[in-house]
């Protein structure tokens, strides 16, 4: 998209950057590698400084071409123009606090871009306990307030969560919107939600948000008039009443229900095809690797929370056949529960999946932490990803083969892979077809031959290899996955014994 600069100017900030840009198509980008300043200079860039990094607003078809032929430019965000918010990162570490080695302003950076919001500035404080009124303690809050004034910041952003009283107290002191870590991911989660599916599940966790803090609407605002925090289901500043808002969570719980209960039988009901699942952190690039193995063409993008919408491909394994690959929402450190709770129907396909694919970022410097994330999210959620196949994608954008070797040894069972290359994916498909191998039963199974439920099940879940009848019973040679035997082994009349495998 073109901007015309003089147009741009009366709502900006930044005229005079606008100004040596008239009539360019305008990207606001990082030099990730390089030399910075040259290429920035290259590219007609005008430097701006946040938090030690250098952010460039300039040429968007030249930062492209550079992007692509030398991978060195990332675009901080395509979908916005830059007339947006500018805001200040706060972080209070606690005594409680894990020595996590991510860093948690640099993350809230990215969300905040995410969301079509600069950061101007940051402030870190460490407390052995918050303020009860302001989180921050009394001097750190009138440093704020001094930074905000001076940056002329639009909103502040905590990395920790608030109470509904801690947010008003702030925004009362400071005289801009405050919001914590949690509305950030909800405001970027109602940007992203395409499907009914997604939207309700987006909607009924922002409104469970806001209900202890009603002062925001649930009803539906144009997101053009609207600036983080203020988007999505639940959107309007108006006086909400409390009862409205509880009628509505109850609706679309009852809704959400529904949606479980047929996605449930939806994935249940596929009927002879192992189910593959795509989970990871956010970014790691699940959705180009689902392109990249089924031509889906779902959206793949660099930014956070690309996919909300879970996508399901049949995948032609060569050694194996068509299975089903489904694509599902991004995880994240700290993920709100409620958007947990939410994303239960969407997360459905991950639980039933016959196999994990765990996509991570080898690229990233917080590759170890965030893959500790990802499992411990799926343990909260009830996914057992013991036998989950680590995948560690973007290997064709680590920084040296050192660092690569350090990922591969730590993870030595891993599947290095790049897919927007190709790299590794016959790897991958072959060692996808040996799990799901594994993951087979060879067995006898004895039953009634009035047993036509159970017969049903295991045609349905099985591979009948043959048959014998003697009397009024049959048993069947089959193979068939493990977590399928269970309704049968729990059977009075049925008898399973294991035989050597093929």
């Amino acid at each position: 998209m073109s901007f015309d600069a003089a147009w741009l100017i009366p709502s900006s900030r930044w005229s005079s950057d606008f100004a040596l840009a008239t009539g360019r198509s305008l990207a606001v980008f990082t030099i990730d590698r390089g030399h910075p300043s040259r290429h920035g200079a290259n590219l007609g860039g005008i430097p701006r400084v946040v938090r030690g990094r250098v952010c460039y607003v300039g040429n968007r078809e030249e930062a492209d071409a550079l992007g692509r032929k030398r991978g060195i430019v990332h675009d901080v965000d395509r979908s916005r123009s830059l007339a947006c918010e500018s805001a200040i990162l706060v972080r209070v570490v606690l005594p409680d606090a894990s020595a996590d080695p991510i860093d948690p302003l640099e993350e809230l950076d990215g969300l905040a871009a995410t969301a079509g919001v600069m950061a101007v500035g940051a402030l870190t404080q460490r407390r052995e306990a918050p303020d009860a009124g302001t989180y921050l303690g009394k001097g750190k809050s009138e440093e704020l307030r001094a930074l905000v004034a001076r940056h002329d910041a639009d909103v502040v952003i905590f990395d920790n969560n608030l109470s509904p009283g801690q947010t008003r107290n702030l925004e009362k002191l400071l005289g801009v919107k405050v919001i914590d870590r949690t509305e950030l991911i909800l405001d970027i989660f109602a940007t992203r939600a395409r499907t009914y599916e997604a939207r309700l599940a987006v909607e009924l966790a922002q409104l469970e948000y806001a209900l202890p803090r009603l002062k925001r609407m649930w009803t539906h605002l144009s997101r053009q008039t609207m600036g983080v925090g203020m988007r999505g289901p639940g959107e309007k500043q108006l006086e909400v009443d409390r009862r409205l808002v509880e009628k509505r969570i109850h609706e679309l719980r009852g809704e959400i229900n529904g949606i479980e209960r047929r996605k449930e039988r939806t994935v249940a009901g596929r009927r002879g095809f192992m189910t593959v699942s795509l989970v990871g952190y956010t970014n790691a690039g699940k959705s180009t690797l689902m392109n990249a193995l089924t031509s889906a063409g779902v959206e793949a993008a660099d930014k956070l929370f690309a996919t909300l919408d879970t996508r399901t491909r049949k995948w032609h394994l060569p050694s194996w056949g068509p299975v089903l690959l489904s694509d599902t929402v991004g995880f994240i450190r700290h993920l709100p529960h409620s958007l947990i709770a939410s994303f239960k129907a969407t997360l459905e396909e991950a639980r039933q999946a016959d196999l994990l694919l765990h996509v991570a970022d080898a690229s990233s410097p917080w590759v170890f932490e965030q893959i500790s994330a990802v499992y411990e999210v799926l343990t909260e959620i009830g996914i057992d990803a013991k036998d989950a196949i680590l995948v560690l994608n973007k290997i064709d954008r680590v920084e040296g083969p050192a660092s690569l070797h350090a990922v591969v040894n730590r993870y030595p069972s891993a599947i290095p892979i790049s897919a927007r290359s190709g790299e590794g994916l016959a790897r991958l498909a072959i060692a996808v077809s040996d799990a799901l191998s594994r993951g087979f039963r060879d067995v006898e199974i004895e039953m009634g031959v009035d047993q036509g439920r159970l017969m049903a099940h295991l045609a349905e879940h099985g591979e009948v290899l043959s048959r014998r009848y003697h009397d009024d019973r049959v048993t069947f040679h089959c193979r068939i996955p493990e977590r399928f035997l269970g309704p049968l082994r729990d059977e009075r009349e049925v008898v399973v014994r294991d035989r050597a495998s093929r």
